[in-house]
């Protein structure tokens, strides 16, 4: 229920949802030294830096749109720097072109402009319901990567679900063919 949603959206649902005696705002002060010590440690979803790498080589715009801000972004990535330095662009929720996070499709268009290519030619893989959400909002194809935990039909608004990245077959979608290793 909270995989998704932008860091107020979420420190409100647990809130409320688990009736903690803190505030909203109380709740992201407590979670941020956490996030701070996990954050550095993520791994990559399998399959996404050769994805990008493909995908950078064959000359096709890319680019994340992500709910988390900035500074949660780089610390997520700590690892991956050098392949997420290929991203076109890269969008987060606390962007100062972005109105509102993930279920809106905001993060998603601002993306899409800032590569030059219309909503309607655009391909999201995301692992959240809300990320789906706000990829069909936009206008977009919405691939769904769910994560392991999830049950398909939190996806079924999703315009196809696979249950690993490496199951992507770029050339049906009229990418370049990429042989996964």
């Amino acid at each position: 229920n909270i995989i998704g949603r932008g860091a107020a959206d979420l420190a409100r649902y647990v809130v409320q949802a688990l009736d903690l005696p803190i505030t909203p705002e109380e709740f992201l002060v407590i979670r941020e030294p956490l996030m701070r010590e996990r954050f550095p440690r993520a791994l990559a979803m399998p399959g996404a830096q050769e994805l990008v790498q493909h995908l950078k080589a064959n000359n096709v715009p890319i680019a994340v749109g992500t709910s988390s801000s900035r500074q949660s972004f780089a610390q997520k990535t700590t690892l991956h720097g050098d392949w997420f330095a290929l991203f076109d662009t890269i969008v987060t929720a606390d962007d100062p072109e972005v109105g509102a996070a993930k279920p809106a499709p905001d993060i998603f268009l601002t993306a899409a402009r800032r590569l030059g290519v219309a909503p309607e030619d655009c391909l999201v893989f995301e692992d959240s319901p809300f990320g789906v959400t706000a990829a069909k909002a936009a206008g977009m194809t919405a691939i769904a990567i769910p994560d392991p935990a999830m049950a398909d039909a939190k996806y079924a608004h999703a315009d196809a679900i696979l249950r690993s990245l490496k199951g992507f077959q770029p050339a049906a979608c009229g990418l370049p063919l990429l042989q996964w290793s």
